[in-house]
């Protein structure tokens, strides 16, 4: 048995090339059987094969549990590093989910540049996280389960095993006697992927002896339809999709056959780390698509917000709106604005001759642009420039004695005008940033 896994692992490795290997080890019985096997192979460690552990702190034991993974990887002679994280609860997420996500953010960080993060994920796996896509009314690119390979933060992530049975990775564990680790989560079924695993798979298997290979079969068609779908929809994204501030046109959008439009979407926004949203949230976007002209219709989703402007679709993590009396002095120095974005001066270091102060919108702002015949409302700028209505209310404003002197980088009075000139410096405004947070991980089960 062990002969066979690691000529598994060491046929597999074809598939990364010479890329380096980092093993999510968490101590479980898969994933020691993982680190073993591949620890045996001449080949896996000269590509500097070495291993992360993530400690939840969601049980009391978790530190005892780093200190057993870092005695194993020391009997290996594998290096090993222990990432520490919080759990972030209370958002609307459940606790599979928070704690997938606060895993593989950490995961992705921690992870080098074309490094391959290996995942023990395995047959039995993928069978369940098909069918809990199912229950979740996934299309075809759901329904083809795990990737065995695909980008990952900076590297990618691999899984050599989706072929493997759990079965046969306990096995080996028992026959090299490996030391594992007997995580009590893993029997809680209030969690939906342990219910399916310990009360619906054994009914299942009872019933249907071959289950597993059925529903693994069902996934590698599925996948199959998904990537020839996508051979058409990919075209269209290109289309659809201005690389200047990658937002997409919702009437060539809403235009395209369901089949198309739904990976479409869901592919733009896992681009930019962002989730996809169920079946309603999808309806409700596209039946948004048709809003009156002059309405900014706002959908909003577990860490993601889409918006509908202009004609157009933007998505971007949640804004919060930033405090209406934020004021800071100012002198030219970068500043972290209030719900994102900053403001400074170009080129850095440029210094104004004595400080101003900053401050955020509040309403009623009027401002005369240098060379216009009269003053304006900032808000009219804002309409006239198209500054899209969510980095409105994050702009900076440059005040000096009370009188407002800039808007960001866009519009200054004369007097403004001179100030910046008397520095050798302008304005600079990075607003709303969206940060991309790692892509979603396709319900995959944790590792173990």
């Amino acid at each position: 048995m062990s002969v066979d896994l690691q000529a598994q692992l060491r046929a597999a490795l074809a598939d990364v090339g010479d890329a380096a290997l980092c093993v999510a080890y968490s101590g479980g019985a898969d994933s020691t059987a993982l680190l073993h096997a591949l620890a045996q192979l001449p080949e896996a460690r000269a590509r500097g094969l070495r291993a992360l552990h993530v400690d939840h702190c969601l049980q009391a034991q978790s530190h005892a549990w780093a200190g057993h993974c870092q005695a194993f990887c020391a009997t290996l002679g594998v290096p090993l590093s222990v990432i520490v994280v919080r759990v972030q609860l209370g958002r609307g997420d459940g606790l599979e989910a928070a704690a997938r996500d606060a895993r593989y953010a950490a995961m992705a960080t921690e992870l080098h540049l074309g490094e391959c993060l290996v995942l023990a994920q395995h047959r039995d796996d993928q069978a369940e996280t098909v069918l809990l896509k199912l229950l979740r009314g996934a299309g075809p690119e759901g329904l083809g389960g795990m990737r065995p390979l695909r980008a990952f933060g900076p590297g990618r992530l691999w899984r050599p095993l989706l072929a493997c049975s759990r079965a046969a990775l306990r096995d080996y564990a028992r026959a090299a006697r490996l030391p594992t680790i007997e995580d009590p989560s893993n029997d809680d079924t209030q969690l939906a992927r342990n219910f399916l695993r310990h009360q619906v798979m054994p009914r299942l298997l009872q019933q249907w002896p071959h289950a597993v290979d059925a529903i693994v079969h069902s996934a590698v068609l599925n996948r199959r339809a998904a990537d020839a779908l996508q051979a058409r929809w990919l075209p269209e994204l290109e289309r659809l999709r201005d690389p200047a501030n990658d937002s997409l046109d919702a009437a060539g959008w809403l235009a395209l056959d369901p089949a198309l439009r739904h990976p479409l979407l869901d592919h733009w926004l896992h681009a930019a780390g962002l989730r996809a949203p169920t079946t309603a949230q999808r309806q409700q976007i596209e039946r948004q698509c048709h809003a009156q002209p002059g309405r900014v219709p706002c959908i909003r989703w577990r860490h993601t917000e889409l918006r509908i402007w202009k004609g157009r679709l933007w998505a971007m993590p949640p804004q919060e709106a930033p405090p209406a009396d934020w004021t800071i002095a100012w002198q030219g120095q970068e500043v972290t604005l209030p719900g994102g974005g900053s403001f400074g001066l170009q080129p850095p270091g440029a210094r104004l001759p004595a400080p101003v102060t900053l401050r955020l919108r509040q309403g009623g702002e009027r401002l005369k642009p240098m060379g216009a015949p009269y003053t304006r409302d900032v808000r009219d700028l804002f309409q006239q420039d198209e500054v899209p209505p969510w980095q409105r209310h994050t702009c900076p404003l440059v005040y000096d004695a009370g009188e407002l002197l800039a808007v960001a980088d866009r519009w200054a009075s004369a007097r403004g005008t001179a100030l910046f000139a008397a520095a050798g410096a302008r304005p600079s405004w990075r607003p709303c940033p969206a940060p991309a947070r790692p892509s979603p991980i396709d319900s995959a089960p944790a590792v173990r």
